[in-house]
C-alpha cells in the first residue's frame, strides 16, 4: 500500500519534484559565493611561477598533471550555475588573450569573497556592484600610468620579446629568455598584413633527444614522419598533394573472372598496372617529384614511384594536409586522374 505525500505549498510545489529553491541572503547569494570561492581557493595554488601542479582524473580514466587553470576547468566538468559563470569568464580570457586563466578566477574570487563580507554588513548587491563598477572606472584611468614598456612596432624582435617574457616566466620559469626569442621570431615569421593573427600557423614538434636548448626555427612545416618509398630526400621540390588513397582504382562491383591458361593469369592485372605506370608517369612528366597523400600507398604504385625518383609522403590528418597546402600554396587534388599544372 503506498500513501501519498502532499508537497509543501508555496513556490515548491509550482516545480517538478526534487527541484531545490534558496531564497534570501544566507541561501541563495551566499551560498553561490562559497561555490565561487572554493573554485578560486582551488586553483590558488596553481598561479605564479611556482605554482603547483594539480593531479586531475577524469570520467574516463585519463589522469592529467597540470597547473593550467584552462585544462583543469575543462576537465573538472563544473556543473554549479553560479561558479560556470565564471568558468565562462575563464574561457573568454583563454580565446581572447591566450594567458591569463588563472588571475581571472582568482581575481573573481576574491571580488566575491570580499563582497559577501559586505553583504553581511547589510549593503544590498546592487550597491555592491555599483562601487565595483566605480572602481573599474578609476582602474582604467590608473593603468596607462603604470605602463612599464610599450610595444609599438610589432615587427621588431626587441620589443616583442619584452611582451611576451613575463607571459612565459609562469610556464617555463628559467627559460623565458631563450623560449621568449623564438617565439617572436616565430610570430614575425608569421604575422600577415592587414588579416588576423592566426595561432595555428605557429607549430610546435617535439622530437625525442636533447633539451629545450637545441629549440630552434624553421620557417616552413615539419611533419614527425618517414617517407613510404625509397627516396629520402628531395631538393627544390615540386609537391603534388592529393586527398584519396593513392593507388590503382577499385572496381564499383564484383565480378567472377574465368582463367584458363597461363597466360591469361600472368596478363589478369597487365592493364590496370600500366594505367597506373602511365598515371605516375604523367605526374613525373609534370615536373612533380614529391607526392604527399592523405590515404595510404599501394605496394605497385610505390614500385612505380621508386622507379621515377619520386618521394611519397603519407600525412594521416587531413588538418596536416590542410596545413601543407596552405605552406606550400598547393591545391589538394581528390583524384588521381586530376591534371596537374605548375
Amino acid at each position: 500500500m503506498a500513501l501519498h505525500v502532499p508537497r509543501p505549498p508555496g513556490i515548491s510545489q509550482m516545480f517538478k519534484e526534487g527541484t531545490k529553491h534558496f531564497h534570501g541572503v544566507e541561501e541563495a547569494i551566499c551560498r553561490n559565493i562559497e561555490a565561487c570561492v572554493q573554485l578560486a581557493d582551488t586553483l590558488r595554488t596553481t598561479y605564479g611561477p611556482y605554482g603547483m601542479n594539480k593531479l586531475i582524473i577524469n570520467h574516463l580514466e585519463k589522469m592529467f598533471v597540470t597547473s593550467d587553470a584552462a585544462v583543469i576547468l575543462n576537465e573538472l566538468e563544473i556543473q554549479h550555475p553560479a561558479a560556470k559563470l565564471v568558468v565562462f569568464a575563464s574561457d573568454m580570457q583563454e580565446r581572447e588573450v591566450g594567458d591569463g586563466t588563472s588571475l581571472v578566477i582568482i581575481f573573481a574570487g576574491a571580488l566575491l569573497k570580499n563582497a559577501e563580507e559586505l553583504i553581511r554588513m547589510g549593503l544590498a548587491p546592487p550597491e555592491i556592484i555599483h562601487g565595483y563598477e566605480l572602481a573599474l572606472e578609476r582602474t582604467l584611468e590608473i593603468l596607462p600610468n603604470l605602463m612599464c614598456t610599450e610595444v609599438k612596432d610589432c615587427l621588431n624582435e626587441d620589443e616583442v620579446v619584452k611582451g611576451i617574457r613575463a607571459s612565459l616566466m609562469s610556464k617555463a620559469y628559467g627559460n623565458e629568455d631563450f623560449l621568449a626569442r623564438l617565439i617572436a621570431k616565430a610570430c614575425i615569421l608569421v604575422k600577415p598584413e592587414h588579416t588576423t593573427f592566426n595561432v595555428d600557423n605557429v607549430r610546435v614538434c617535439k622530437i625525442l633527444g636533447s633539451g629545450i636548448d637545441a629549440s630552434t626555427i624553421i620557417q616552413g612545416m615539419v611533419f614527425k614522419r618517414m617517407v613510404e618509398g625509397d627516396v629520402q630526400k628531395v631538393e627544390n621540390a615540386k609537391v603534388a598533394v592529393y586527398t584519396c588513397p593513392f593507388d590503382s582504382a577499385q572496381t564499383e562491383t564484383k565480378g567472377t573472372v574465368l582463367i584458363k591458361s597461363a597466360d591469361e593469369l600472368l596478363n589478369y592485372t597487365r592493364g590496370e598496372e600500366n594505367l597506373l605506370e602511365e598515371q605516375i608517369k604523367a605526374i613525373a612528366d609534370a615536373g612533380a617529384n614529391v607526392i604527399v597523400s592523405g590515404g595510404k600507398f599501394g605496394d605497385m604504385s610505390l614500385h612505380y614511384l621508386n622507379k621515377y625518383g619520386i618521394m611519397a609522403v603519407r600525412l594521416q590528418s587531413k588538418f596536416d594536409v590542410r596545413r601543407l597546402c596552405k605552406t606550400v600554396n598547393a591545391v589538394a587534388l581528390p583524384k588521381m586522374v586530376c591534371q596537374i599544372t605548375f
